[in-house]
């Protein structure tokens, strides 16, 4: 069973910067996909960055010029760094990897955005 581990979140004043990490138990190398989504209470849980295997890294017109996802295949981790942070940002980030019709989810990393 592949196990995501994220972690890097915390409460941070508007304007701040994070990276989240999220450490995947075996290679990276096996998915087709990976990527991270966040969820604010009360709202659906919505991608906010892909990386597809030999794809175009894909973000939300949220957060474009703002998030940049990246991965470090020694380490089988992949990041989100996550810069000017709004209020409106704050969620739970959950990273995602995708091996075929496989799903495997982490258990998420709370990111608050406040004054």
């Amino acid at each position: 069973q592949v196990q995501l581990v994220e972690s890097g979140g915390g409460l941070v004043q508007p304007g701040g910067s994070l990276r989240l990490s999220c450490a995947a138990s075996e290679s990276i190398f096996r998915f087709n996909f990976m990527g991270w989504y966040r969820q604010a209470p009360g709202k659906q849980r919505e991608l906010v960055a892909g990386m597809p295997s030999g794809g175009t890294i894909n973000y939300a017109d949220s957060v474009k010029d703002r998030f940049t996802i990246s991965r470090a295949n020694a380490k089988n981790t992949v990041y989100l760094q996550i810069n000017s942070l709004k209020p409106e940002d704050t969620a739970v980030y959950y990273c995602t990897a995708h091996f075929g019709l496989a799903r495997y989810w982490g258990q998420g990393t709370q990111v608050t955005v406040s004054s």
